[in-house]
């Protein structure tokens, strides 16, 4: 067993049609991919410290192809976070504790920066809603599949969540407006699922 676990609920929602074709490496809909990810921390702890109950995001833009790397990134911690928490989040949700999202990092070209922020996380089972102060928020609710059931992918290349299916959504609004990136859209793609890492 590693020093760190934690597992939650995590969603994103990016401009691109649903479902974005970006986590296929297909080129995105609009040939730039705008996408904001956010987790919201049920249980766990980072060396001893307790993270459960805080949030996180994180704001990445890629100029074509996902797969073609060139990202640029920005973390957002939930400023309820003592310092040692903080610390925790940033670890590990900037790849450095290791884990899933390190595998993230061949991809990213520059890191726009990290900082604390006002992170709302709500909702459960088909529709969710996500703000970041000051960099974007999002709405989201499931598309309803056959027979009015969840429309799932399970393991596609860029799983934010592997090992969980990720269910289909649509943004029903989508605003990012923080380091040059801009986005003010409506019924664009959304996936939502829970997940679990360790380091």
């Amino acid at each position: 067993m590693g020093n760190w676990q934690i597992k939650g609920t995590y969603v994103e929602a990016c401009n691109c049609e649903a479902a974005c074709p970006c986590i296929f490496f297909s080129p995105p809909t609009e040939g730039e991919c705008k996408v904001i990810v956010g987790w919201r921390i049920e249980s766990g702890d980072y060396r001893g410290v307790d993270v459960a109950g805080l949030n996180t995001a994180m704001l990445a833009y890629a100029p074509g192809n996902m797969k073609d790397g060139n990202w640029k990134v920005a973390i957002y911690l939930d400023q309820r976070a003592s310092d040692a928490q903080a610390q925790g989040l940033q670890s590990i949700f900037s790849g450095a504790a290791g884990g899933h999202l390190a595998s993230l990092g061949p991809l990213i070209g520059e890191v726009m920066g990290a900082r604390a922020a006002d992170i709302r996380f709500a909702g459960d089972g088909k529709r969710f809603s996500l703000s970041v102060d000051g960099a974007a928020s999002v709405e989201l609710e499931a598309i309803a599949g056959q027979g009015g059931g969840a429309v799932n992918i399970t393991g596609h290349p860029l799983a934010i969540a592997p090992g969980q299916p990720a269910t289909v959504a649509r943004g029903t609004h989508l605003s990012i407006d923080d380091h040059g990136v801009h986005c003010e859209i409506d019924n664009r793609s959304g996936l939502f699922a829970p997940f679990q890492y360790q380091g």
